[in-house]
């Protein structure tokens, strides 16, 4: 009898443990559901937000638009469409856009006083933006510079194009050739836009449409795709930079490429080496260039004694590398050609 007393409580013993070890699983398990529960509402919590904040959306379109005081018929459907494709483009082409922004602080003091200067609404700039980025880049057709001139047209309004000098690299002297040729477009279509047009795709070639379709407004002629997106770009991106938090670009000022503080030498003779003359100014030839892309080649002949203003960037904007001594780069180069041969 005490025999089975002691078997049953040993039973009941047992079962009472594992009945606590169940409790204890149960209870562990239920922790962990928990917890895993709660990150799971977490993490699709913050990726809701992201997702949210992320959002791809349409664009409210402004009622009333101009492009250099001449008003953009938003009532049009295909106006609207045209501006609109112009404006989902360059939102959205989200890397373009910002370099366009950034380059903006730089370039524009430099453009706006010499379109004040020659009457020519300050809108042009943005022209000039939708031409080239800001890039130095050449066209397919040869245009180059801001303002992407050919050489024809170029030397046309005074500008001095050969293998060492290329002023339609240079932003002033450009920019006044581009304010010449749009007066010119302006004084005989009596429209800004219809001269930013012609800028595009040459007074001959407009002119043959105009006769063709019966109408000089701009916004009614049926033009070459280029031509036809030309004036919506220009404006589109006149809205986005006028105010890039609306469209999305959260850009501090600071962190927008800021202008390059220089002064200006004049030179009215030849420079032999381009390289020595910016190592003599303080500079290098690289920097140099960069302040004067106009400056083609090492050295300038410059026979006639043409006098011609070079910028030096002001002390302090960067270091600069000393001087290579011939000695050093004597030996450069004959270890590179030992190792070619």
């Amino acid at each position: 009898m005490r025999e089975r007393s002691f078997e049953l409580g040993k039973m009941i013993r047992v079962h009472y443990s594992f009945i606590i070890v169940f409790i204890g699983l149960v209870g562990i398990v239920l922790v962990f559901t928990f917890s895993t529960t709660k990150k799971t509402t977490g993490v699709n919590k913050e990726v809701k937000e992201i997702a949210s904040s992320n959002k791809i959306t349409g664009i409210d379109l402004p009622v009333k638009i101009d492009f250099a005081g001449e008003r953009v018929p938003m009532e049009d459907f295909d106006i609207k469409e045209s501006l609109e494709r112009e404006l989902l483009i360059n939102t959205y082409w989200h890397s373009q856009t910002i370099l366009l922004i950034k380059k903006s602080t730089r370039f524009f003091g430099l453009i706006e006083p010499v379109l004040k200067k020659n009457n020519i609404p300050d809108d042009f700039k943005y022209l000039a933006l939708a031409e080239s980025g800001f890039s130095n880049a050449s066209s397919p057709a040869g245009a180059v510079g801001f303002w992407q001139f050919v050489s024809g047209t170029a030397k046309d309004y005074g500008l001095e194009v050969n293998e060492e000098i290329d002023e339609r690299y240079h932003i002033e002297k450009s920019t006044e050739a581009a304010c010449k040729f749009i007066r010119e477009s302006y004084n005989v279509y009596k429209s800004w836009t219809m001269a930013a047009a012609s800028y595009n795709v040459g007074r001959k070639a407009l002119n043959k449409q105009i006769e063709r379709q019966y109408t000089d407004y701009y916004y009614d002629i049926l033009l070459n795709e280029e031509t036809a997106r030309y004036i919506f770009r220009i404006v589109a991106l006149k809205l986005i930079l006028s105010d890039p938090y609306k469209y999305g670009f959260h850009l501090a000022q600071k962190d927008n490429y800021q202008p390059i503080a220089y002064s200006e030498i004049s030179v009215n003779g030849p420079i032999k080496d381009l390289a020595q003359f910016a190592f003599e100014k303080g500079t290098n030839y690289k920097i140099l260039k960069i302040l004067n892309p106009w400056l083609r080649d090492s050295f300038i002949t410059n026979a006639a004694h043409k006098a011609y203003i070079i910028k030096i960037p002001s002390a302090g904007i960067r270091t600069f590398s000393k001087k290579l001594s011939k000695q050093s780069m004597d030996s450069i180069m004959k270890q590179s050609e030992q190792l070619v041969q």
